[in-house]
């Protein structure tokens, strides 16, 4: 082996190193690479598929399981939250933060609360609903007892507005979940005036959700 020496040998050494193998495969009809622009993809239709093939075929004994339809859910909610109304295949919910029915640690409603309500009567009278479910909802400050007694008496003066306004047959399920069950984060004054609310539910009559205004 013969080894050359001398600053031309080490120079042919190094581009020797500098050698790099490679390969290019060729691609196959209508085959893009990934930086390939949009279009340039080749038009043909792709390949025919065979609907007896054995592998699109159950296997035996095995059957498809039965159609269902998916629950769609719409939400729509006023800018500042104070009111949020979501609509499903199942039931109509509205959902009214503590601070547009009733002033702090009460549960006496406003004047403009009792407006809310009567509009939200009137959906149920629309829907033809027959059984309303109002359940109330506090953050996690203070104590949970406490809570338990203020969202059920939020609760019950709702359903007493509702009450006057729906047919005498409707029933009610009412109930106060003090903390339990929050929507946002209690950690945050922005998450605990989300979690204190009163939400009234109802079935629905009508086939699905209302379109998005």
């Amino acid at each position: 082996m013969t080894t050359t020496t001398g600053r031309s040998g080490r120079r042919r050494r190094l581009a020797a190193l500098a050698v790099v193998a490679i390969t290019v495969w060729p691609l196959s009809s209508g085959e893009a690479l990934a930086d390939d622009p949009p279009g340039t993809t080749s038009t043909s239709p792709p390949p025919a598929i065979d609907p007896n093939s054995p592998g699109l075929m159950l296997p035996d004994g095995a059957t498809l399981a039965p159609a269902k339809v998916l629950d769609i859910k719409q939400i729509v909610e006023e800018e500042g939250g104070e009111q949020r109304r979501e609509d499903t295949n199942v039931d109509v919910t509205f959902a009214l933060q503590a601070e547009v029915l009733f002033p702090k640690d009460s549960a006496k409603l406003s004047p403009a609360a009792t407006t809310r309500i009567r509009a939200i009567a009137a959906e149920v009278r629309t829907q033809g609903s027959g059984r309303v479910r109002v359940f109330g909802f506090t953050d996690n400050l203070g104590s949970y007892e406490h809570g338990l007694k203020l969202s059920k008496e939020r609760a019950v003066a709702v359903q007493q507005v509702l009450a006057r306004e729906l047919d005498p047959g409707t029933s009610y399920d009412i109930r106060g979940y003090s903390e339990d069950y929050p929507i946002a984060d209690n950690r945050t004054e922005e998450g605990r005036k989300k979690n204190r609310r009163v939400e009234i539910s109802f079935p629905r009559t009508t086939a699905g959700p209302p379109a998005a205004p």
